[in-house]
């Protein structure tokens, strides 16, 4: 049986109401921190669960969670939630073990898919989703230019850093970042690291 305990860590309270909500109709339980001490406090006497977790939170981050919990013996399966500018935080929380990772705001179809992704191994198929061999044909089809803005993109790196890295300008790189995301289908930033990780391009 799937667990089905979602335990959600992070500074704003809006934030975990909402996604208290939006799981609680589709059937998962939740229980609410509102940092990583909190949790930690309660954390042997909880039931396995999901984590969804904050990695920018006061006190201990939410890497630093991940750590503390990796170190007491615990494998909680972990979807980390980043705001813009963290993809390169989120890219070492995958290689870390992580399971996936979101960006603030959080589709709902995003939400459950990833947190049922971290109870069950499974997630929903979309286009260029999750299987390995379809995220490395994507990747495949990529140009050698394309692909070198793909592994700027993925260390968090803004257009305009990598126009001057590359000596070319932002609205080139611009143009190059929306036919990655056309021809591997990917809507945002976040998928598209999502893919290169799937695809083997970033080696966890």
């Amino acid at each position: 049986m799937a667990r089905t305990a979602v335990y959600i860590v992070d500074d704003d309270a809006a934030v975990r109401d909402s996604m208290a909500q939006l799981l609680g109709m589709h059937g998962y339980e939740t229980r609410q921190f509102a940092d990583a001490a909190d949790y930690l406090d309660e954390a042997e006497k909880l039931p396995k669960g999901c984590l969804l977790l904050d990695i920018r939170m006061p006190g201990m981050s939410g890497m630093e969670l991940q750590e503390e919990l990796k170190k007491r013996g615990r494998d909680e399966p972990i979807v980390f939630v980043t705001g813009h500018g963290d993809i390169s935080l989120a890219v070492k929380a995958m290689k870390a073990g992580a399971t996936d990772f979101l960006q603030k705001p959080c589709d709902e179809h995003e939400l459950v898919g990833a947190v049922r992704h971290a109870l069950t191994g499974k997630r929903d198929a979309r286009p260029a989703g999750g299987i390995d061999e379809k995220a490395a044909a994507a990747v495949a089809r990529l140009t050698d230019r394309e692909r070198e803005i793909l592994s700027h993109v993925s260390k968090g790196l803004t257009s305009k850093a990598i126009a001057q890295r590359l000596g070319i300008s932002v609205r080139t790189v611009d143009i190059h970042r929306a036919n990655i995301m056309n021809k591997t289908g990917t809507r945002n930033v976040v998928e598209l690291v999502r893919l290169a990780l799937a695809g083997g391009f970033i080696e966890k």
